[in-house]
């Protein structure tokens, strides 16, 4: 668990660079929603919280999908970021810098943190043969190569995995083998590459998976890897490549893993570019800065071991910590075109609330790397009892009854200070679940919550006070109670629903944020209540999925 502390703290944060070749889906979205809910809540309680990401702009098939669509590499890419960034905002995602691998920072410190490498000796050479595409004209990847499955014989398979009866094997196994690009039999040729020799870093690395940066369940992963042995890595492709080429060395580019990491620092030096912030201090080993990752638990070889020996090496800060989480699925199996269930995240948006989504990830997530499951009939039923029939209940309760008789304002004095102070003093341990990303944990805390404040107003049955003007003052105290125990609710739900937050914040009049839930609000006014949320309607997530069909 990451110790809480009360002191402002410096921290930056990223989120796995998506790949410009693809729209965005709801399993992009589940990382990035898990990463700024974390990032609000820190900015929520006062600490400097950077978030930063970029698109992962190279590539063999980025270049094939531009040369497709008969477009250039640079304005296939600059498309699909601004497509990218549209959905990201779209989930409210609070980016302060979106930015693109392919730039002139990234170019920089790839060509720092290689030449940084190499001098060091951490970088070998030597020949390999590979499949080579002489119609493309070029050396073709694992998934470029189809042809039959070696176990099952199943036509039309790719060069490393059947998908109808899950062999794995080389792309030398399959039967009568052809590239995808040209139809062709690939043939053998030889080429020199450049290799990290990541063997070099295996004390550091033993030593730094065992630190406490990593989830258990990925530290024993990578524990498998480096006491099997860690291998050289291939950091360079042959040309053509869209990319940027190694310095040096003709006609080789750094293979798209090596400076797609790389990107979260040249993404992090833009933002300071345009915010006057400091770099070095941000980057430098032993500082009192924060650095964390979150990411998919696919990608976490590089991550967890080519990226910690890359900044050694280049004498740059490490990881504070690396959050990897599970794959999306949706109803209990994998995402599927052909059922609709293959969600695009344009295609949520333009039927659901993105709030809807995020609450509900919110109330699923842990700090574990379990796969997350959306099942679409809890996801109704959750979100309409939870957020609308528990919490903005709350609010439109009392504000119906402040709004009729009393003008918008609270009570003089607080009726249940006892009441309101025990919603307050439980946002420490829904701040300790939300630092340590034990966000389900925190959102039923939040609900026992809602459903304590409904409950006394249930037993103050200020609809059945209203009725005697004698008890009018009576009916005041009790929804300027409920007001506060909202306000409260409000606050500690801020990071997941920034949008609702704000809306909320409007009717209150006052900031949700967590350092002013000090002392309840007594005589103050409140703005005209409007609705906060609407319920999640069955029939459009019908209409969500017939459209992911199409």
């Amino acid at each position: 668990m990451i110790a809480m502390t009360t002191d402002a703290r410096k921290i930056l944060v990223t989120s796995a660079l998506p790949y410009a070749n693809a729209p965005l889906h709801l399993g992009h979205m589940l990382e990035q929603v898990q990463t700024d809910i974390w990032v609000r809540f820190q900015r929520s309680r006062g600490h400097q919280c950077i978030y930063v990401c970029a698109d992962d702009a190279h590539g063999t098939a980025i270049m094939l999908s531009a040369e497709a669509a008969g477009v250039s590499p640079e304005d296939h890419i600059e498309a699909v970021k601004a497509d990218h960034l549209k959905d990201s905002s779209g989930f409210l995602i609070s980016f302060d810098e979106y930015y693109s691998t392919h730039s002139e920072e990234n170019r920089l410190w790839s060509e720092t943190i290689f030449n940084r490498l190499n001098q060091a000796g951490h970088i070998s050479i030597r020949e390999i043969t590979q499949a080579y595409d002489q119609e493309k004209g070029l050396f073709l990847a694992d998934r470029f190569i189809k042809g039959s499955c070696p176990r099952c014989k199943a036509e039309d398979q790719y060069g490393d995995n059947c998908e109808a009866c899950g062999a794995t094997y080389s792309p030398a196994d399959l039967i009568n083998p052809v590239s995808a690009l040209s139809g062709t039999p690939p043939v053998e040729k030889a080429s020199d590459h450049l290799f990290f020799t990541l063997s070099d870093f295996s004390t550091l690395l033993a030593t730094w998976t065992r630190g406490g940066s990593l989830q258990p369940a990925i530290a024993n992963k990578l524990d498998e890897w480096i006491e099997a042995g860690l291998q050289d890595w291939d950091i360079s492709r042959d040309a053509p490549y869209f990319g940027f080429e190694i310095p040096g060395h003709a006609s080789k580019y750094f293979y798209v893993w090596l400076d797609a990491p790389i990107g979260y620092i040249a993404s992090f030096q833009r933002y300071c570019a345009q915010s006057g912030e400091t770099f070095d201090t941000w980057w430098e080993p032993g500082g009192n800065t924060e650095l964390y990752h979150f990411i998919g638990k696919d990608i976490i070889n590089f991550h967890g071991l080519f990226w910690p020996a890359m900044l050694e090496a280049a004498g740059l800060r490490l990881p504070t910590a690396i959050f990897a989480h599970g794959f999306l699925t949706v109803d209990g199996t994998k995402m599927s075109k052909s059922r609709g269930t293959f969600i695009k995240a344009s295609t949520y948006l333009e039927h659901l609330d993105p709030e809807h989504l995020r609450y509900y990830f919110a109330a699923k997530l842990s700090a574990g790397v379990d796969d997350f499951d959306l099942n679409l009939t809890d996801f109704v039923q959750r979100v309409n009892s939870d957020l609308v029939g528990k919490v903005v209940n709350i609010a439109s309760r009392c504000a119906g009854f402040l709004r009729k008789g009393f003008d918008n304002t609270l009570s003089e004095e607080c009726a249940e200070p006892d009441l309101v102070e025990s919603f307050i003093a439980a946002g420490e341990q829904i701040a300790a679940l939300y630092e340590n990303r034990e966000f389900s944990r925190a959102m039923r805390e939040i609900i026992v919550l809602a459903d304590r404040a409904n409950q006394y107003i249930d037993d103050k049955k200020p609809w059945v006070m209203a009725k005697d003007p004698a008890l009018a003052q009576e009916v005041q105290a009790v929804c300027s109670v409920g007001i506060n125990l909202f306000r409260a609710l409000m606050t500690y739900l801020k990071p997941v629903l920034p949008g609702m937050a704000e809306r909320a914040e409007s009717f209150l009049q006052v900031s949700t944020d967590w350092p002013e839930l000090q002392v309840p609000l007594v005589g103050h006014v409140l703005e005209e209540f409007k609705p906060l949320l609407q319920r999640v309607d069955p029939e459009k997530i019908a209409a969500m999925i017939e459209a992911g069909k199409a």
